[in-house]
C-alpha cells in the first residue's frame, strides 16, 4: 500500500434543529399553553489519534465528512436529539492545519488525544421558550444554525526519536533493521528505501523509536531524487546519524561525502540542520585490516574531535549493540 503523508479533506459539522410551533390539546382546556420544543444542537466533527493507523492512505479517495444534524423539535416540550459527532481518525504525528488560513489547528502527538475541530451548530428555540405576561400564545420559533465548515490540509509527520539520514546504499536500512524490529526493504540498488520507516529499538528499559528515510542526493532540495520528500519526518527528532559506506571513503573525498548531504539538509531547514548529529561509519567488514587502518587514521585527521563517530557493519552487527546503548544513554540523560 502506497504511503501516503499530505491530504486535504472538507469537514461540515452538523445543523442544529429547529424549533417547533405546538399548543397544548387537553380535553377541557380548549386553549392550552405553547409546547413547542427545541431542536437539537448539530453534531461537532473530532480529530482523534488512531494507533492502527500509519498512513493517511484513507483520504486520497473519501475527502469529504458531516457530522450528523440535530433533530427539530416537536410538541409536548419534547427537545430534538442532538446529531451525532463525527470522528476522523488520524496517525499519531499528523498535524492539522486551516487550508485557507494557513493556521496551524493542532498537532496530533498522543494516544488518544482527541482534538474538536468543527462546532456543531446550535439549535433553534421552540414557540414554548417565548410566551411571556404580554404574549401566552406566542407563535415564534427560530431555526437551528448551521454548524462550521472547515478545509483542513493533513500533514503527517512521523514521531521518532533518532533518524538516519545518508547517500543511497550507504546501509541505513540495514542500520534500522540490525538495531530495531522495524520491517526494511533492503536490496543491492538506490532508493531501496521508498518511504519511510520506523523501528522500535529496546534497551533494557530505555526504548527509543528510529527512523528511516530515503537517500539523499546532491540537488536533492530542489526536487533531484525521494529523500527531500521526506525530510520533514525527522523534524520531530532528537538526534540524527549520518550513515556514511566507509569503503566508498577516498583520499581528501571525505569532507565532500559529508558535505552533500549538510548542504541539502541546510537548504531545507535551518533547524533540522542545527539538530545533534553523529557520524556512523557503515560497512568496515568489507575493509582488510591494512586498509581499514589507514582509512581510521584519514578520518580522524579530517573529522573534529568533538564530533561524535561510530565504526560499524550492520550488515555482520559490529559495533552495532555500543551504538544502540550509547543512542539509549544520550537521549535518557536529556
Amino acid at each position: 500500500m502506497k504511503f501516503i503523508d499530505l491530504a486535504t479533506i472538507h469537514v461540515s459539522a452538523g445543523r442544529g434543529g429547529d424549533g417547533c410551533i405546538s399548543f397544548r390539546r387537553e380535553k377541557f382546556i380548549p386553549k392550552g399553553g405553547p409546547d413547542g420544543g427545541n431542536g437539537g444542537d448539530g453534531g461537532d466533527v473530532w480529530i482523534i489519534a488512531d494507533l492502527n493507523i500509519n498512513s493517511l492512505t484513507d483520504y486520497r479517495i473519501k475527502k469529504i465528512f458531516h457530522a450528523q444534524n440535530g433533530k427539530n423539535g416537536s410538541g409536548s416540550n419534547s427537545s430534538g436529539k442532538k446529531g451525532k459527532d463525527f470522528f476522523v481518525r488520524v496517525p499519531i504525528g499528523t498535524r492539522i492545519t486551516n487550508s485557507e488560513s494557513h493556521e496551524i489547528i493542532a498537532d496530533i502527538t498522543q494516544k488518544n488525544q482527541k482534538i474538536l475541530i468543527a462546532k456543531g451548530g446550535k439549535h433553534g428555540s421552540g414557540n414554548s421558550k417565548f410566551k411571556s405576561s404580554i404574549n401566552q400564545t406566542p407563535r415564534k420559533k427560530t431555526n437551528g444554525k448551521f454548524g462550521e465548515y472547515k478545509i483542513l490540509r493533513l500533514e503527517l509527520i512521523l514521531i521518532a526519536d533518532v533518524g538516519t539520514l545518508g547517500l543511497p546504499n550507504s546501509g541505513k536500512s540495514t542500520l534500522t533493521s540490525s538495531v530495531s524490529n522495524a520491517k526494511t526493504n533492503i536490496k543491492n540498488y538506490p532508493f531501496s528505501t521508498i518511504h519511510p520507516v520506523l523501528g522500535t529499538v529496546k534497551i533494557k528499559k530505555k526504548d527509543f523509536i528510529i527512523a528511516d528515510i530515503p537517500g539523499l542526493i546532491k540537488g536533492a532540495a530542489s526536487g533531484i531524487g525521494l529523500g527531500i520528500n521526506f525530510l520533514k519526518h525527522l523534524s520531530r527528532c532528537r538526534l540524527l546519524l549520518h550513515v556514511i559506506d566507509i569503503t566508498k571513503i577516498k583520499k581528501k573525498n571525505i569532507n565532500k561525502m559529508r558535505y552533500i548531504l549538510l548542504k541539502e539538509l541546510k537548504k531545507f531547514n535551518q533547524s533540522l540542520f542545527n539538530k545533534p548529529r553523529w557520524l556512523i561509519f557503515n560497512k568496515i567488514d568489507l575493509l582488510t585490516k591494512k586498509n581499514f587502518s589507514k582509512t581510521l587514521i584519514y578520518i580522524k585527521k579530517k573529522i573534529s574531535n568533538h564530533q561524535k563517530c561510530y565504526f560499524i557493519s550492520a550488515q555482520k552487527k559490529i559495533g552495532v549493540k555500543k551504538l544502540s546503548q550509547d543512542i539509549a544513554q544520550y537521549l535518557y540523560s536529556k
